[in-house]
């Protein structure tokens, strides 16, 4: 039954209670990035080392029960539920799903890490593999594919269903990521709580988005440096960074519909050239081969990797990657969770998630197996010191003269820099239309919120994006999203057990009911 609000008819207007706090948050974290760096920078690191040394084993846990979790929704007896009226389809097709949801939730990112992480791996290999050994070489190229795979995509695909499920099933008029935790909360300080989850909500978006940000400017400036053959330097980030501002700041604009879903087309056919380009014209038959070894690496060490924790030798490789990645996908499950279950009316829970899992698999998988393998087949062959740039350049430019080394060296790094330009205002226009949804109220999942604080987001998310960049260093990023999706984790199995129990109370007795009549058919058929 459809609830009856005094909502339904109203504006949606700002929820102050979520907007100010998260605001002052932001704010002096900016500040703090501004004008005082070192301090900063120290006291982020420290509590990203606190957090690693104490709670690695709850984000592996978080990982491998998000993942179990996802299965049983899509293979378990609710999976056929549908995220909507009965009869109703897709809100959106197929093709246009797919590309919001890759766009939104991984962006350039791909592009960022694509050519540099297997060379992090090639200099420090994990599980005690020796340093420049073929073995070395092997588990760099099948290692980004773990992390960016089926573990990474449960992560996004389980907030993803209970939000779904509010909005299209229970039909909630209130596009509010705390509202998916009703069913697991006490009604006793219910809304208290709600605002709360609503603020970890906003920050755990901001802090993902600052990686993607500080990881994202360097990377296109970088590009810039070497498509133009100029010095890289402080002006041409900011120049960046106030390009993207405008760009994902008209998408906001636009809205959903007519902006987000038509940069995330855009993006879609882009990156199909730019990665079909690099297999074609770089060494084809090298990233074949290994990338069916890597796949049957990764199956055969699927679970030793996703709960190694080295508890021994107490080597930073599972807190540095490992639980980092693991993180960063924790850190965003707000902003996906929301856009995913928005765009997904129509689809039946089991649909939503092997095609998040599935899909976005695929994606990451095409992109990572060819740009490292581009990148290893470089290093390996001795046509590129690899480790070298990575070691006095940083990531950024290892991954601007790796795209330049291809055939048509400018043109394919222009390309690769229209692609990484628009990839990232797709994913932060994105965060910014989630973030104004969730600190909106009134706001019915048929509404857009609106424009002011649509922009108002875009805006702050460009201001830490310059704090960023004013710290400058890549450890400090990466410690933000850890800081930032330390909260979410338990608000990840409110989402998991409210779910659950809404569909025991809505759909629990009919599949009862199913299950009982088979037995009785069975019964009167050995009576017989």
């Amino acid at each position: 039954m459809n609830k009856a609000t005094p909502s339904d008819t109203s504006e949606p207007e700002v929820d102050w209670a979520i907007f100010s706090p998260a605001l002052i948050i932001v704010l002096i974290s900016v500040i703090s990035l501004i004008f005082s760096p070192d301090s900063a920078v120290q006291a982020i690191d420290e509590a990203r080392k606190a957090v690693m040394t104490h709670f690695l084993w709850m984000y592996l846990t978080a990982g491998v029960s998000a993942l179990i979790f996802c299965l049983w929704l899509a293979f378990g007896r609710y999976g056929h539920v549908k995220l909507g009226a009965p009869g109703e389809p897709p809100e959106f097709s197929d093709l246009h799903w797919v590309a919001m949801m890759f766009t939104a939730a991984i962006g350039a990112s791909v592009i960022a890490w694509g050519f540099a992480e297997p060379i992090y791996y090639l200099q420090t290999p994990p599980l005690g593999i020796a340093v420049g050994s073929s073995e070395s070489f092997e588990w760099a190229h099948m290692y980004p594919l773990m992390h960016w795979g089926l573990m990474g995509w449960a992560i996004y695909a389980l907030p993803a269903v209970p939000i779904a499920y509010m909005l299209y099933v229970k039909r909630d008029p209130i596009l509010r990521i705390s509202s998916a935790c009703d069913g697991a909360l006490p009604v006793r300080g219910r809304a208290q709580l709600k605002v709360i989850i609503d603020i970890f909500i906003v920050l755990g978006i901001v802090g993902g988005v600052t990686t993607a940000l500080g990881l994202g400017v360097p990377l296109m400036s970088a590009m810039i440096a070497t498509l133009f053959g100029i010095p890289d330097s402080l002006p041409i980030k900011l120049a960046v960074l106030a390009l993207w501002t405008l760009l994902f700041g008209a998408s906001v604009y636009r809205g959903l519909k007519s902006g987000i879903k038509l940069l995330a087309d855009t993006n879609v056919v882009l990156g199909i050239l730019a990665i079909s380009f690099v297999l074609l014209a770089g060494p084809t038959l090298f990233i074949l081969d290994i990338t069916v070894n890597s796949l049957g690496l990764m199956v055969d060490n699927f679970f030793r990797m996703v709960t190694w924790t080295d508890p021994i030798d107490n080597g930073s490789f599972p807190d540095t990657w490992t639980g980092f990645y693991w993180a960063w996908w924790i850190a965003y499950t707000g902003m996906v969770g929301l856009f995913f279950g928005r765009i997904s009316r129509g689809r039946t829970i089991r649909q939503l998630v092997l095609g998040v899992i599935g899909w976005g698999c695929l994606g990451t998988w095409l992109f990572l197996a060819v740009m490292g393998g581009y990148s290893l087949y470089l290093e390996s062959h001795n046509i590129m010191d690899v480790q070298g740039i990575l070691s006095t350049q940083g990531m950024s430019f290892l991954n601007a003269l790796v795209i330049a080394n291809l055939p048509y060296g400018k043109l394919t790094l222009s390309i690769f820099t229209l692609l990484s330009l628009i990839f990232y205002a797709t994913t932060i226009d994105s965060s910014a239309y989630v973030l104004a949804s969730v600190c909106a109220k009134n706001l019915r999942n048929d509404q857009e919120p609106k424009r002011w604080n649509r922009m108002a987001w875009a805006f702050l998310l460009a201001a830490i994006g310059a704090g960023v960049l004013n710290a400058g260093a890549l450890d400090t990023v990466l410690s933000i999203t850890v800081l930032s999706s330390v909260p979410l984790i338990p608000v990840m199995g409110l989402l998991s057990l409210s779910l659950v129990r809404w569909l025991n109370q809505d759909f629990g007795e009919l599949v009862r009911q199913r299950e009982l009549a088979l037995a009785v058919d069975k019964l009167k058929s050995n009576k017989g």
